[in-house]
């Protein structure tokens, strides 16, 4: 489904003020500028009561204690800031119940004694850091405990940010990182269960662009650049790649995520080859002590899909567990009655449990499995519906199964810094059936690292760390292909990172990076970010670094009829980048309620040795290396003003993406010179919200010169919530802009045709409904 939704993700911050003791303080994080519509409020004493009472601060919500236990036991806790793991001095700790507290000393450690057997509610406070809440069961089997604060800063929800390796908070980083975080996820559960695939089209400099008709696959493009320079992980790991195309994006639902986590321009000095353009981290979710979850989505739009996706999570004190399990259910749709289908008919299953080891306060053992089977249909209807004939033979069936495992180790306390272990293995099955073609093969994959974080000091976070992961596709014996037993890849790498602030208003980041790979050699990847903050309202970011990406024979864009055609890679340079990001914030407070933010970013990538599809007929197609490179550059410009629950947000992207070894048609396909965006969002009541956005995207170059026309797209939706329901009708695309009303889609003979760039979306106008209960 094509959408056209622009979301504002975290860039910065919010403030809090104190309040009275006791009060409510009601503040936003809210980053999305589309639906993020929920009022949050939280009660917190003050942080001036705090400092000059301490101990006293649990009493005011003192309850009745019940007859003392014959049983007591003494808690030792230790209480550490979220990030540094430095010692929270005079941090607070307390048993509101039992009107017991006590205060951390200089090393973080506090002790409260003759604590009665049983169930029980810690609560912690300090100044700077927001307020924590646990529950725990005494006897502890294991002491001190651990309590992690995290520092109250300026915004009301912490961001932390997995993908840049230090597990930084966002407003301290200095490579911009660009976060959707749960209530974006909540929000794109409610719209497209399905998949992430529209979620990531929302975000400024990003585009989903459709590459056939008849099977729903796209292409996820950063800066004007195509989907094969950009980087899919989860949780830190290489998701997808080669033979899978961009079919993984695909098969992602958004409520089995926390966080999506972006960052543009080049960042193979991070995570290896392939993220030239700029990657995507997609940030699972974990059990919270205390707090399990439960939730069920059931879905139907007009493009009859019907989706169920369902999600429960736990955490005890040394077991957790998280599964996900979701079905996607899409009818065969013929939008435009020319016969042939517009969506695919799909039939998808996915099933992600994860089960989670607490050894000690500091450490983690996580263990995941992850399945999805797929059956994905269209071509001519008469075909898909009901067989093929005389008049009717064209159709395109993809049966993929995937079957992946994965292990996360991490260890807060080793010689003072954190030891990370990771490691996953995939295997992918995948078989395209076309009225001409049957292609079967597998490819399998595997990624392992370790890395260490220490922070020394107040001004060095040092991480390095060493890396392997390989490929390899394995076709069917009886699937003909040139490329057979010729794909095997396996890359070696060592990394190294410092975050260092030389002096308060400066932080830089430098990166190295080497990589040996199997087929294309060594490759050294110098990376260096800065992070500069002229004042409380105005900071600027610049970053750059190389990048490269070694061949493979299949990319998202390529007909599935064209499979066994493409020839063995050889001869080939692997591409190498040059990118360059800046950018300057401004945020405006002026109220509690209301603020202001500006962002202006710049953005320049150049691909040397850029791999070039040449068909040669009966010969097939080949790859080879062109001349010249290709070059993305262009700015980007957005707008929000929040006043207390209304929204504004305003937003332009320009880009400028050309190929220079072609003299005839420079510009790189499909990348639109010009967008605009405007988002409206208000909450009338604690119940009811409602939001309405337009878009305008202006013209496109085809591969052969051509220009395509300019065109708006709009969206509203509806939300009510009730109690533990939230139902919420939405509508995209509502003027029913499309492609096929401008010209056909389907071209040459109707046995065997071929299909134009698509540059527009081709289903309309889509309505859903959807019902969310938590429980």
């Amino acid at each position: 489904m094509a959408r056209t939704r622009h979301r504002v993700p975290r860039r910065g911050a919010v403030a809090l003020s104190c309040c009275a003791a006791g009060r409510s303080c009601m503040a936003s994080s809210r980053s999305s500028a589309f639906l993020q519509l929920r009022r949050r409020t939280f009660t917190f004493p003050c942080p001036l009561l705090l400092m000059r009472a301490p101990l006293t601060v649990f009493f005011l919500v003192a309850l009745a204690v019940p007859a003392a236990q014959a049983q007591q036991y003494p808690l030792r806790v230790q209480v550490l800031d979220s990030l540094t793991r430095q010692p929270v001095v005079g941090a607070s700790v307390g048993v509101p119940a039992l009107g017991l507290g006590a205060a951390a000393d200089a090393t973080g450690a506090l002790t409260l004694p003759d604590l009665p057997a049983g169930p029980l509610v810690l609560q912690a406070a300090a100044l700077g850091y927001r307020p924590k809440t646990m529950a725990l069961t005494l006897p502890l089997t294991a002491q001190p405990l651990v309590i992690r604060l995290a520092a109250s800063g300026q915004e009301l929800e912490e961001v932390v940010v997995t993908a840049t390796r230090t597990n930084s908070r966002i407003e301290d980083l200095p490579t911009r990182v660009e976060v959707l975080g749960t209530e974006e996820l909540q929000e794109e559960n409610a719209i497209k269960p399905g998949n992430i695939a529209s979620l990531l089209g929302d975000l400024a400099g990003t585009q989903i662009q459709p590459t056939q008709p008849t099977t729903g696959n796209a292409d996820f493009r950063i800066q004007g650049l195509q989907g094969r320079y950009s980087q899919i992980l989860r949780d830190g790991m290489p998701l997808f790649g080669g033979y899978a195309g961009s079919f993984g994006i695909l098969q992602v639902p958004p409520l089995d995520l926390r966080q999506v986590e972006l960052i543009k321009g080049s960042s193979s000095t991070l995570y290896g080859g392939g993220a030239i353009a700029g990657l995507v981290n997609l940030v699972s979710k974990q059990p919270q002590r205390g707090a399990p979850e439960r939730s069920l989505t059931l879905n139907q739009s007009t493009l009859r899909e019907t989706n169920l996706n369902a999600f429960a999570a736990g955490r005890g004190q040394r077991l957790g567990y998280s599964v996900f399990a979701g079905g996607t259910r899409q009818q065969d749709v013929d939008v435009n009655d020319d016969g042939f289908t517009d969506v695919p008919r799909l039939r998808n299953l996915t099933v992600h449990p994860r089960l989670f080891w607490y050894p000690s306060g500091t450490g983690q053992l996580a263990l995941g499995y992850t399945g999805t089977v797929e059956d994905r249909q269209g071509g001519d209807q008469q075909v898909v519906r009901r067989g093929p004939d005389a008049q009717h033979a064209y159709f395109v069936r993809n049966q993929m199964q995937r079957h992946s495992a994965d292990l996360i180790y991490t260890q807060d306390s080793v010689a003072g810094g954190g030891l990370t272990v990771k490691a996953a293995a995939s295997s992918f099955n995948r078989q395209v059936r076309t009225n001409i073609v049957d292609f079967t093969a597998r490819q399998l994959s595997y990624y392992s690292e370790i890395s260490y974080l220490h922070r020394l000091g107040q001004r060095h976070t040092l991480v390095g760390g060493l890396n392997l992961n390989g490929e390899k596709l394995t076709p069917d014996p009886d699937s003909p292909t040139p490329l057979r037993n010729r794909y095997t890849y396996t890359t070696a790498g060592a990394f190294v990172q410092d975050d260092w602030q030389p002096v308060r208003p400066l932080t830089v980041q430098a990166g190295l990076r080497l990589d040996r790979h199997n087929q294309y050699g060594t490759f050294v990847l110098p990376r260096l970010a800065l992070l500069y903050r002229f004042s409380e309202t105005i900071t600027s970011r610049l970053n750059g670094g190389l990048g490269y990406r070694v061949p493979v024979p299949y990319i998202n864009d390529l007909d599935e009829r064209d499979y066994p055609r493409v020839q063995p890679l050889t001869g080939l340079e692997a591409e190498r980048s040059t990118g360059l990001n800046w950018d300057v914030n401004y945020t405006r407070r002026f109220s509690l309620l209301t603020t202001l933010t500006v962002n202006q970013s710049f953005f320049y990538t150049a691909i040397d040795h850029p791999m070039v599809r040449t068909n040669e007929g009966l010969a097939g197609l080949r790859w080879q290396n062109a001349s010249r490179p290709v070059v993305s550059r262009g700015f980007e410009t957005y707008v929000r003003l929040r006043q207390d629950e209304t929204e504004l947000y305003l937003g332009y992207v320009f880009t400028d993406a050309r190929r220079r070894y072609d003299a005839v048609n420079p510009h790189v396909e499909l990348a639109a010179r010009h967008k605009l965006a405007t988002v409206l969002t208000q909450e009338f009541t604690e119940h009811f919200a409602a939001g309405i956005e337009a878009s305008y995207t202006g013209q496109q170059y085809l591969s052969d010169g051509r220009r395509t026309p300019g065109y708006p797209i709009v969206a509203a939706l509806l939300r009510y919530q009730v109690g533990p329901l939230t139902f919420v009708l939405n509508g995209e695309n509502l003027f029913d802009y499309r492609q096929t009303r401008r010209e056909s889609v389907v071209l040459g003979s109707r046995l065997n045709p071929d299909f134009p760039e698509l540059w527009t979306p081709v289903e309309g106008r889509v309505v859903n409904l959807s019902g969310t209960v938590r429980f």
